[in-house]
Order: C-alpha cells, then structure tokens, then sequence
C-alpha cells in the first residue's frame, strides 16, 4: 500500500477522494458500500494490484469526499472518470456503491469494459416516510459509531462479523468516524430501471439471503431476464458483505469473470 498514490478530483458541486494503485493493466474503478470508504476494498485491491491499476473511490459524504448534498451518486462516477481520463474502465461495487455503478453503466453504454456489482441494493421503492423513519435510524446509527473509539469499533466488528479478515476492520472503523449522517440513499427510481442499457458484460455477486443477502435468489433470475449481459454467481456462506465473509470464493469468481489480462 506504500505505494499507492492518493488524490482528488473535482465533481459538480464538490470532489471525490481515491486512492489508486497504478500499474500497467486495466483500470478497475471501485465503489464502496455505505458508511464505508475507498480503502475499504484494500484487501481485494492488493490481491488484484498485480494485474489492474485499481481507483478506489470514497462517495461524496464518505471518506475524505465532500459531504453529502443533492447529487447524483452516479454523475459523480461519471465525472471521476473522466477527470482521470479513463478509457473503458472495468467499474466494481459493493451496495450502493454498486447501485451507482449499474446506473452509470446503465446511462453509459460503451464506455465501460466490464461491471461487477457485489449484492446491490435491488429492493422495492419505499414511500416518503418510510425514507424519513430509515434516515433517522441512520444517522441515530452513525452517531452512535461517531460517540465509539476505533479500538470499540474494531472490537464490535470482530464480534458481528467473525467470518471477516483482520486486515478488513481498520479501514472499515475510520470509515464510520468519517460518514455524514445525512448520507442515507433514497431512491426514486426501480431497480429494475438501471439495467436495461448495459451493454457490458455484468457479474453479478452475492450472497446468501440466510445469511442477510439482499439479492435472493429470485432477484438474481429478474435480473438476468432483464438483461441477458449479467451473470449471477451466489458465495456460499456470505451474506450482503459477501467479499469480507468470504474472499476466497468471491476473488475466484471475479477473477474467472475478468478473465486473463493482456
């Protein structure tokens, strides 16, 4: 990670923080979950450094990004991109970071290689106040990770997610000091919406529903129907934080989605 390069770039109304590995092979832009930041992905970032020069991102009201506003988490990838010049960029996400990642690749057809969308959020809409009562507890939950040392955090987290790496926790404590509460997604737009346009070969990963995975296995079939470009792959074992509960399998199904580089 000594290596890695650090940096910004300016988007409507702010700038995006990310760090980047460099290197010869394909970009490989990553989106991380909420209350997560850009080096959240460390673990997987380093396991493909050798092969792809990799941009992990921190969302605006994450990380080291500007707070969160009126914007359109997907605009932003969008504008990321282009400031750093990227050409068909393979774009990876985890939650709703791979929500925005399918709608940038949604509203883009042609400028990305490859998407991979690790259990996004494809649920039903919910009315105004549903959104108002889910927002409270958000931001009633991220001042309660606010109040925590990082060494309480780290503790909480080995207690919740055993399955978890050790190198997975600090990133992922940082990230929660760092979170705007007002950070809470609402969406106005189905799912279902955001898919049609890929044209990109699409994976689409995730876990198990038992194992508190969003995308079922139903959702997964919706999807493939909507859009013969995605292909789904269910982790055995891991739920919504599939690659944190378990890497071994998912960094093989991504690898043998990406396919040989050069």
């Amino acid at each position: 990670m000594s290596a890695w390069a650090s940096g910004r770039v300016e988007v409507s109304g702010g700038h995006l923080a990310y760090h980047r590995t460099g290197g010869e092979g394909p970009a490989l832009v990553l989106s991380h979950g909420l209350t997560d930041n850009g080096l959240c992905w460390r673990r997987l970032a380093q396991a493909l450094a050798p092969e792809f020069d990799i941009i992990m991102l921190d969302a605006r009201g994450h990380g080291q990004s500007s707070r969160a506003g009126d914007h359109d988490p997907a605009q932003d990838i969008a504008e990321a991109i282009e400031q750093l010049g990227l050409v068909r960029p393979i774009v990876m996400g985890h939650s709703v970071g791979a929500r925005a990642t399918a709608a940038y690749a949604n509203a883009h057809p042609g400028r990305v290689s490859k998407v991979v969308l690790e259990d996004p959020p494809f649920l039903p809409l919910i009315d105004r106040a549903q959104a108002d009562r889910r927002a409270v507890r958000f931001r009633e939950q991220v001042e309660t990770f606010q109040a925590m040392s990082l060494a309480e955090l780290i503790a909480m987290g080995r207690a919740q997610s055993p399955l978890w790496h050790d190198d997975d926790f600090p990133a992922w404590a940082v990230a929660k000091h760092q979170t705007d509460p007002q950070a809470m997604p609402v969406y106005a737009t189905p799912w279902q919406e955001i898919l049609g346009q890929i044209t990109a070969p699409t994976l689409l990963v995730h876990g198990d529903s038992a194992h508190g995975g969003l995308v079922t296995p139903q959702i997964a079939g919706e999807a493939r129907a909507l859009n013969p470009n995605i292909t789904a792959v269910l982790v055995p074992g891991a739920g919504h934080n599939t690659r944190r509960e378990n890497f071994p399998d998912y960094l093989a199904a991504v690898r043998d989605f990406l396919g040989p580089v050069g």
